[in-house]
């Protein structure tokens, strides 16, 4: 947990000293206190000191009134923060002195009404202790599917408004039954004034409907049944619906890619439990503190050969995505002891065609998802925002590495090294996210995805509405990138309020900045697919020198043209033969991106090329990764995006032993290509000239950086954007560049791609406005 700020008596250690005289003070604590049993826990550290008073709910956070000796109140301000529950995410304590009363008894006090900002923490995991009563046929709650208690369970995905209480969640259409209301009020049980508490006779209602109709208990196993004979189901989960199949069935997952129009995108894939997981990919300590831990997201491991997983499960990736089952209902998809076997490990993607948001309302799930699903398993619990799971990758130091944030993730807060006044960013047009900011604190919300349809920008709208009313924050500025066609930037151009163009690369290297803390100068290698860059070229292979209010570009990858724009992207054998052109090697028939290219579209492309008609400039290095992957032979056509440099990585991590890449650098990549052509036709595996072509951009980085250093005299680096998401290229660079003596930083808390755009549009929309 983050360090608080603190004032007033709440700064000293316990006092063992001085008067015993009783006293009495006003103890106001910010942050995420609210939904996370923070109320039961001060009613019972109160009572532990035997000191008197009340907490509530506020506006603000919480308000605490204690009385007692001195010794005792000043243990209990010392306890607030550092024996606090563990999804607490405690930001301000303040105290002031109040008037003794000569009270007795410790209260939870109605919650208190008034303008002001709470928190709500991200939903969170089933706990041990819920899973153990959810497994034990002698619990009221056996095989309850919304079981929960103050550890864990939904919050933001239930808020409807703040203070948190039963009456602002989505709970408040299920009163408590007497057994509830009695642990609800019990100062001694696990879920006292916990808000989601639920049981079979008084909480949300489970059903199954298709061809079959069924509720609570037989729905679930009339469920399992279908999954095991191979039935796909749209499956509702904290956050929206999930289309669901047993992951080792190949006639299953293969009409699931087909009814999602899904291509050879990877599905990510549930296991009952961590040892599973350990047998679909590497799963080494730290990846498995990430799959375990509260937010239970996807976790990226290298795939293991051979695998149970049916083939086109993950088809050309060289990892699969894990996550743990985060819900009861999840768990008991998998069964129970004694239940009848059902698939062991299923695949869990979004519920919706492939380019849409999620679905999260239960009638537009029966339109949307009928063609895609066999039946539905659904609640009657709604869900106010959407919030899809989240994606992490580990490095190999252990450190985490966001590819998507989001469900148990969101939206909990980024303390800023700046201040910055009320600012909403609204990120870019792809892996869209959002993000708040107000004094030393940004909110990014949960992943929105792409802003391609109309729903998607609903979608948008919704996510900003709630994040608002959760934070209390209004923005007077919006953010939002330069890129003159990007929905979210004609979104921000219409609200009317003064707006901040900020450039795509100078936002990915401030957001770096922001999660470390820093407010200095840095050397920012952003390397990405595209992005809207100052002289009107797609920019994406840039090294810029940067802090929040301003860049100097020092260098970047050559400028290449972009042959018919999305053409080339969805195409990558077009941008191997114009990288091909552009560094003087001719179109030879032996050249596997040659071959695919056909002959009417390659006489066409060389007079695009001549005449430079829809041929854009780009400094792109995905697109270079994507030249490369088709030039080889790995990938021609990409169905979704990153797919080439995917399966460019995919090749290069079966090479063992390689330690010299090609020569290169970012100014003239033609001794680049020449190389990879002369090992082409030498014969040389493709696996090992794809890990000598991640050893040339690794190696490309270092002397890019070693330059910048000599003449600015920075030493500390960012790596920054989706092209560093690619763990092996992201390993070299950052080990390469540590031997050479820099301070090498890169993201673990937002995405390096897109989705990590609103954070730093937000700080540096705050420092332009300064100047």
């Amino acid at each position: 947990m983050k360090q608080p700020l603190v004032s007033g008596s709440a700064a000293a250690e316990p006092d063992t000293k001085g008067s015993r005289r009783p006293v009495r003070r006003l103890v106001a604590v910010g942050g995420v206190v609210q939904g996370v049993g923070f109320r039961p826990f001060v009613h019972a550290l109160a009572t532990e000191l035997g000191l008197s008073g009340q907490v509530a709910n506020g506006p603000d956070g919480a308000r605490i009134e204690i009385e007692g000796g001195p010794e005792a109140v000043a243990a209990f301000c010392h306890r607030l923060t550092t024996d606090a529950p563990p999804l607490a995410d405690i930001a301000s304590v303040a105290t002031s002195e109040l008037p003794p009363t000569g009270g007795t008894g410790f209260a939870i006090g109605p919650s208190l009404t008034g303008h002001g900002r709470t928190l709500v923490p991200p939903d969170a995991a089933t706990c041990d202790p819920c899973l153990t009563e959810l497994a034990d046929p002698a619990d009221r709650r056996h095989r309850h599917p919304f079981l929960t208690c103050t550890d864990c369970g939904p919050r933001f995905t239930i808020t409807t408004a703040t203070p948190y209480d039963r009456a602002t969640t989505t709970m408040a259409a299920y009163p408590m039954c007497p057994d509830c209301a009695a642990e609800y009020t019990d100062p001694s049980d696990r879920r006292f004034h916990a808000q989601p508490i639920a049981c079979w006779a008084c909480g949300p209602r489970l059903r199954l409907t298709g061809a079959v109709r069924r509720e609570s208990g037989a729905a679930l196993a009339e469920a399992r049944r279908m999954l095991a004979a191979g039935a796909i189901l749209a499956i509702k989960g904290i956050g929206g619906y999930h289309l669901v199949c047993d992951a080792t069935a190949p006639s299953a997952v293969g009409e699931l890619r087909r009814r999602k129009a899904r291509g050879e995108k990877p599905f990510a894939v549930m296991t009952p439990d961590a040892d599973t997981a350990a047998r679909l990919g590497h799963l080494g300590p730290a990846e498995r503190r990430v799959l375990t831990g509260r937010s239970r997201p996807i976790v990226l491991l290298r795939r293991r050969s051979p695998t149970p997983l049916a083939p086109r499960v993950c088809p050309g990736s060289p990892d699969i995505g894990v996550m743990l089952p985060y819900t009861p209902l999840h768990r008991l998809l998998f069964g129970l002891p004694g239940d009848p076997s059902g698939p062991g490990i299923l695949v869990v993607t979004s519920g919706n065609l492939s380019g849409e948001p999620l679905v999260t309302d239960d009638r537009e799930a029966m339109l949307r998802l009928d063609g895609l699903a066999d039946a539905w398993l659904w609640h009657d619990r709604p869900i106010v925002v959407a919030c899809d799971d989240s994606v992490v990758r580990v490095r190999a130091d252990g450190s985490p590495l966001p590819i998507r944030r989001s469900r148990g993730l969101a939206p909990a807060r980024i303390r800023l090294p700046v201040a910055v006044r009320p600012v909403l960013a609204v990120g870019g047009d792809l892996k869209n996210t959002l993000c708040l900011a107000d004094g030393d604190a940004a909110w990014p919300s949960a992943h929105i995805g792409d802003m391609d349809g109309l729903s998607a920008r609903h979608a948008f709208e919704r996510a900003e509405s709630h994040l608002r009313a959760l934070t209390g924050v209004e923005p007077v500025r919006i953010a939002a990138d330069r890129h003159p066609g990007y929905r979210s930037a004609r979104w921000a151009r219409r609200d009317g309020r003064p707006l901040t163009l900020v450039q795509h690369h100078h936002a990915h290297i401030a957001s770096a900045m922001a999660e470390h803390g820093l407010d200095e100068p840095v050397i920012g290698i952003a390397f990405d697919g595209t992005g809207y860059g100052d002289d009107g070229a797609v920019w994406g292979g840039e090294v810029l020198l940067a802090d929040y209010a301003r860049y100097r570009r020092l260098t970047h990858l050559a400028y290449v043209p972009l042959p018919g724009g999305d053409a080339a992207v969805r195409n990558p054998y077009r941008m191997a033969l114009a990288h091909l052109r552009a560094a003087g090697l001719a179109w030879s028939p032996d050249l596997p991106c040659a071959a695919t290219c056909p002959p009417e579209e390659r006489r066409l492309l060389e007079a695009q090329l001549a005449r430079g008609i829809a041929c854009v400039p780009t400094s792109s290095v995905g697109r270079l990764f994507d030249a490369v992957s088709s030039l080889v032979g790995v990938c021609h056509r990409a169905g979704y995006e990153a797919q080439a440099a995917m399966e460019l990585e995919a090749a290069a991590v079966t090479a063992d032993g390689v330690r010299d890449g090609y020569p290169f650098a970012l100014e003239d990549p033609a001794p680049l290509l020449a190389s990879i052509v002369a090992d082409l036709r030498a014969g040389t595996a493709v696996p090992l000239i794809a890990a000598r072509f991640h050893l040339a951009v690794a190696g490309a980085v270092r002397t890019a950086c070693r330059r910048a250093r000599r003449s600015t005299g920075v030493r500390t680096v960012v790596l920054t954007g989706g092209v560093f998401a690619n763990a092996l290229l992201d390993g070299m660079c950052t080990a390469g560049l540590a031997e050479d003596g820099f301070t090498v930083l890169g993201h673990w808390v937002v995405p390096p791609g897109d989705g990590g755009l609103a954070l730093g549009q937000a700080v540096v929309a705050a420092r332009v406005a300064e100047r």
